[in-house]
């Protein structure tokens, strides 16, 4: 019998690969089809491993959910960065590899980060999800968010609509 071990922990430069390699796997099986594919590719490809090497050395918070030795997902998040709700922290981002998706996983890396910000002293949080994006939404949902605000991002040419989900400590 063999064990695999699954933790979240903070990224280290060495993860840079695996969690660019994570970012691109996951936004390409969230996004085909709602975000215009030369668009996709441009968000994804500027978010490359010097990017997310760059991030970590400058200390951003970004949380990595192992499976064993592999990345099978990520979470980076900080303070709110929309002025106009009065939330104090925010998860920027939220992903995992397709196939770790629906075990779990996403739960213990949203628990982690959000521990993580409390324990800042950031008493609430904030996380926004594309509208269209039906995974997200209803994942943000089981999870005891309430929807707080609407907005909309340009892809090039296109608006989506998108929706802000938050959380009290």
């Amino acid at each position: 019998m063999s064990t695999t071990l699954i933790e979240v922990r903070p990224a280290r430069t060495a993860d840079a690969v695996e969690v660019a390699s994570t970012h691109d796997e996951a936004w390409r099986a969230a996004y085909q089809g709602l975000i215009p594919g030369p668009e996709l590719d441009k968000l994804i490809n500027r978010r490359g491993a010097q990017w997310w090497d760059s991030a970590i050395r400058k200390g951003s918070r970004v949380s990595v959910l192992c499976f064993g030795d592999k990345v099978a997902g990520y979470a980076n998040y900080g303070r709110n960065r929309a002025r106009s709700l009065q939330f104090e922290g925010e998860i920027y981002e939220l992903y995992l590899r397709p196939e770790f998706q629906g075990l779990g996983f996403g739960r213990r890396l949203f628990a982690s980060a959000k521990r993580d910000l409390m324990q800042s002293g950031l008493k609430n949080l904030v996380i926004w999800a594309l509208s269209d994006n039906e995974g997200a939404t209803e994942f943000y949902r089981a999870l005891g968010g309430r929807m707080v605000a609407r907005s909309s991002e340009r892809f090039g040419a296109k608006s989506l609509d998108k929706v802000a989900f938050a959380w009290n400590a």
